[in-house]
């Protein structure tokens, strides 16, 4: 099998696929990144190696997600972009034509607006736990059922109730005093599914013009309790691609195709990182009244990469080592 693997490095999670030439999904690998995202990494491309057919050839790799620029100096990325341009390139090629993309991860939210295939517009939710799905998380533990049962029950509500969802503390004050009310499970389930569309199109999704097709992504995508909750809201049909929750390392597989198909050769390192002792640090440049905080990647002891130093001093000078 030849194809391209996409990674997608983020706070919460890190997603490894394998997309054949065609641009099939042959293998999807999802991992908690647990604050090491280099060792995540390296486990996620270790159990991928072990799961394709032997003689499998790596064509290209592409990273994407906060961490994608660590990501991409590990393995030898070919493309490296921003979660923006990945989740639109690999939407558009799921839904033709689609028009607005709303993603909820873990710890993010965020709404891409295309017109013609070109992204028109973005904004993105870093800051509220309220917007995201670990919003969802922490009342399901709080209620004590299963986020995985989370979608079904609160389908099963007949009148939900209204929760506060503009700040996560609020809304698990208002969550509280609705169970004391005798309000039942599966109508506050509802109410909460409804509180966090209010809070992601208020403020993500605030002053943006939302058109069909609509495609819902991210881990969020797969509780239908969320699904119904913006179809209610926004009256249109709302679809959820295959592969919902790793569309981010599809984007960046489908760039990384793309970008290696130009150079003709891949710069992927091989698998054999999976082995590889890498370490990382930081040190403060006493160069000027700036006091840069110098980041610094080794790699079996060898330095690969420095980057922080606004003037260039540090990663400049690497760089012209690898030269010479």
């Amino acid at each position: 099998m030849k194809g391209y693997i996409g990674i997608d490095v983020g706070s919460v999670s890190i997603n490894i696929i394998f997309i054949d030439d065609g641009g099939v999904v042959a293998d999807a690998i999802y991992l908690r990144t647990q604050g090491q995202p280099i060792a995540m990494v390296q486990k996620g491309l270790k159990e991928l190696s072990g799961r394709l057919p032997a003689g499998s050839k790596v064509r290209g790799v592409g990273a994407t997600g906060s961490g994608r620029n660590l990501a991409g100096i590990i393995v030898g990325a070919d493309a490296v972009k921003n979660e923006i341009t990945a989740h639109a390139i690999a939407t558009s090629q799921v839904v033709p034509g689609v028009q607005t993309i709303l993603e909820i991860g873990g710890q993010d939210s965020k709404i891409i607006i295309l017109r013609n295939g070109v992204v028109t517009d973005f904004a993105m939710n870093t800051v509220c736990a309220a917007g995201t799905g670990s919003f969802l998380d922490q009342q399901a533990a709080r209620l004590n059922i299963s986020i995985d049962q989370f979608g079904e029950i609160a389908l099963q509500s007949g009148s939900s109730v209204r929760i506060a969802g503009r700040c996560a503390v609020f809304a698990e004050s208002d969550m509280i005093h609705k169970q004391q009310m005798g309000c039942g499970l599966p109508d506050i389930l509802a109410g909460l599914c409804e509180a966090l569309v209010r809070n992601y199109l208020n403020n993500v999704g605030k002053g943006k013009e939302i058109l069909a097709p609509v495609v819902f992504q991210g881990g969020v995508a797969a509780n239908v309790g969320m699904i119904r909750a913006f179809e209610q809201a926004l009256g249109l049909p709302i679809k959820v691609p295959p592969y919902y929750n790793v569309m981010g390392a599809v984007g960046a597989a489908l760039l990384a195709r793309e970008t290696a198909a130009k150079k003709g050769y891949s710069l992927f390192k091989g698998f054999g990182i999976s082995d590889m002792e890498y370490k990382t640090g930081s040190f403060e440049c006493p160069g000027c009244s700036n006091l840069c905080e110098v980041i610094q990647v080794t790699e079996d002891g060898r330095i690969i990469a420095r980057w922080g130093d606004r003037c260039g001093k540090w990663s400049n000078a690497l760089r012209e080592e690898k030269i010479s």
